[in-house]
């Protein structure tokens, strides 16, 4: 890797400095953001460009087609472009430069793909996979009932603290992307299976020795889980399920809101449940609820 020099990453030190204070970004795409921007960097440098404020929209237009000849995809040339878009931004508030280069720079539209969900029954057969015979088993059933009755993205799920609970008004509190709080309502089984875990499990796994900041879920270290062990044993599940389908953490989530919307539920709180900022990014789950209307239609009326 080409070590940059002092004026750029000077720059992106304080870009990073705004991005995680004035914007409240999680750490994961604050890592993004910068990893992104330092490679541009990189790039800059063969082309014995010094300084992010002697780019142009050229070299800007140039390292994205540099990324499409390496394979990178189209999704991933936008986020590249996104996070240019952002530190060039930062630059110009600044007074480093007066020229966002990559302000008129656009890429081809693509397809976004429909997110992967599971029928309410395969749903419910999924959930009936983890053993309860055995203190994991309890633990991961509850993580499931978890996932698909609050939409939860994994990394809300392994960051779910117990005073975050409201049993007695059945509902959580999630900090969600940007350590953005709401509130999503939760149901009687994923409550009944996190107690049972609570009662039964949790004080089995947690240890005096380890700080564990009120964590619901823990491993048997007594440590806060990690995303990779919830991926884990929900591909398990899904494996031992032997349903023909990709399933993944984020295939509950996708689940959750489709399901709500063939029942009728109003895009808006669907939205807010799922907190999203913009609901385009909600919208996708209508295609889905089309979807299934027209195979409803397709299937029950006597002349289609």
């Amino acid at each position: 890797m080409i070590s940059l020099p002092k004026q750029m990453n000077r720059e992106l030190s304080q870009f990073k400095q705004y991005i995680a204070l004035e914007r409240g970004l999680s750490e994961n795409t604050l890592d993004g953001y910068l990893h992104d921007c330092n490679l541009f960097g990189q790039f800059m440098i063969q082309l014995e460009i010094n300084s992010f404020t002697l780019a142009t929209p050229e070299n800007a237009k140039q390292f994205l087609r540099h990324l499409e000849d390496l394979g990178i995809s189209l999704s991933s040339r936008a986020r590249y472009l996104s996070s240019l878009r952002g530190f060039y931004l930062f630059l110009v508030g600044n007074n480093n430069t007066s020229v966002n280069i990559c302000e008129l720079i656009d890429l081809p539209k693509s397809t976004r793909p429909l997110p992967d969900t599971l029928s309410a029954e395969d749903m419910n057969l999924l959930l009936l996979q983890p053993d309860v015979a055995t203190p994991a088993g309890v633990r991961n059933r509850a993580i499931l009932e978890t996932l698909y009755a609050c939409g939860l993205r994994v990394s809300e799920v392994c960051g779910l603290r117990q005073r975050d609970i409201l049993r007695e008004v059945e509902i959580i509190r999630v900090f969600g992307k940007g350590a953005k709080e709401r509130i999503v309502p939760i149901g009687q089984s994923a409550l009944t299976w996190i107690k049972k875990y609570q009662d039964e499990v949790r004080p089995l796994f947690a240890k005096p020795q380890v700080v564990n900041d009120d964590i619901v879920f823990l491993n048997q270290k007594g440590q806060k889980l990690t995303r990779m062990a919830i991926w884990n044993f929900v591909k398990q599940a899904a494996n031992d399920s032997r349903l023909a389908k990709h399933i993944h953490p984020h295939t509950f989530r996708h689940s959750f809101a489709t399901h709500l919307l063939e029942g009728g539920a109003d895009l808006r709180a669907v939205q807010e449940m799922l907190g999203h900022a913009n609901i385009s990014t909600t919208q996708i789950y209508t295609h889905i609820d089309r979807e299934y209307i027209k195979e409803v239609h397709k299937t029950f009326h006597p002349r289609s």
